[in-house]
């Protein structure tokens, strides 16, 4: 795979001696229960009196885990296989703005580390509530361009016991790219991308005629909300901001288009996208005019070319009380908004079609489909939180 990117490598912390790591593939080892079924008890059901398929126990399925700390975000999910999805046990989420700053000092600041380390010390008191749990736990873009990441590793395994490890770009678009997989339809080719909190991802697909992808190219750019945010807050004007933000994510794009021939296929209707991040989720709640954000209203929506640019408007014309009460942006998102506003504005501006397929899923899914799979569990990214329960709180 060809990738684009400074920041290629990966970087595992290593755990200190003397405990086992909460990360790694490591399990959260609990108490059996006695007199219950062991966890993954296989149930053989007859299929058509000639063979046996392998239907998962949804009750006493072995327990994963995964943890996505972004430069903006630190998130939990833990579930359970169930047939051939899984069903969401628990959950977590909280803004932590890791990312903060980095790109100007090169380094996470004490205060970012704090708040991050805060949320994770809730995701490993969740984690001890389901014992037994396979975590692995990634951060991405923060961590990689930051010059003390390897301390902050340390710091956070001896501060809550989750072993951290930081991922390249190519690892974070494959991840994201099993998790939204599944909405995709026949076309040949697809352009995936993720806006983050301190980098984007663009991944340029090919699909076959079985529905398996191959990545032909990955683009991390390191313009996240985040980071385009801070970059651009000296431009007082607010649509001359949008603009040049715009514009700088369009000029970054060109040359990865040109190089893949996506003007060809975009003539030939054999071009099909697939958008996973908070900035593309919300607009799609602004867009169904959602009262509040309803994910199984928003994942898997077909989201119209010219409802995101009425989006975009509305957004630009939205004071900032308006935008941090909108029940779909928020107080925490508010002021990030017009950043992701301009780098989804520049990627419709690089491939002009008339719709888009919203993910309300990405690294955590991923994660969950990855550990599963691994031992031995049939997991369709199609039915990935098919089964989530609902109410689940965004922050404790």
């Amino acid at each position: 795979m060809k990738h684009q990117s400074p920041h290629s490598n990966s970087h595992r912390g290593s755990s200190p001696a003397g405990g086992a790591a909460m990360g790694g593939h490591a399990v959260l080892d609990g108490p059996d229960k006695p007199g219950m079924p062991q966890p993954g008890t296989a149930v053989q059901v007859p299929d058509g009196g000639t063979k046996s398929s392998r239907i998962v126990d949804c009750i006493t399925a072995p327990l994963y885990a995964a943890i996505d700390l972004g430069s903006s975000n630190c998130r939990l999910l833990v579930a359970r296989p169930c047939n051939d999805g899984f069903k969401v046990i628990d959950a977590f989420s909280r803004v932590v703005r890791l990312g903060e700053g980095v790109r100007e000092k090169g380094y996470l600041c004490e205060a970012a580390m704090d708040r991050a380390i805060d949320a994770l010390r809730v995701c490993a008191k969740k984690l001890r509530r389901h014992p037994g749990a396979k975590l692995r736990a990634v951060a991405t873009e923060a961590c990689r361009t930051a010059n003390n990441r390897d301390e902050f590793v340390r710091r956070v395994f001896d501060e809550t016991g989750i072993s951290l490890d930081i991922i390249n770009p190519d690892e974070e678009s494959r991840l994201a790219l099993q998790a939204c997989s599944a909405l995709l339809d026949e076309r040949p080719y697809a352009v995936v991308f993720d806006i983050g909190g301190g980098s984007t991802e663009i991944c340029w697909i090919k699909v076959d005629k079985t529905g398996k992808t191959q990545c032909i190219e990955t683009l991390s750019m390191p313009c996240g909300v985040l980071c385009l945010t801070e970059r651009y807050a000296t431009v007082e004007e607010r649509r001359e901001r949008f603009e040049a933000m715009r514009t700088e994510i369009r000029q970054r794009l060109e040359e990865f288009a040109k190089r893949n021939c996506c003007s060809d296929m975009l003539d030939d209707d054999k071009v099909q996208m697939v958008g996973t991040s908070g900035t593309v989720t919300t607009f799609c709640g602004i867009a169904l005019g959602l009262e509040r954000y309803e994910r199984h209203k928003v994942d898997g929506s077909d989201l119209r070319f010219d409802d995101a640019e009425r989006v975009t408007e509305l957004l630009l014309r939205m004071g900032s009380d308006k935008r941090k009460g909108h029940p779909c942006i928020g107080n925490q998102r508010a002021e990030l908004m017009d950043a992701g506003a301009a780098i989804f504005a520049a990627i419709r501006d690089i491939w002009p079609l008339a719709t888009l397929k919203v993910a309300d899923r990405g690294l955590r899914e991923g994660i969950l489909v990855d550990l599963m799979r691994a031992d031995g569990h049939a997991i369709d990214p199609c039915d990935a939180r098919r089964h989530t329960v609902s109410h689940i709180p965004a922050s404790s």
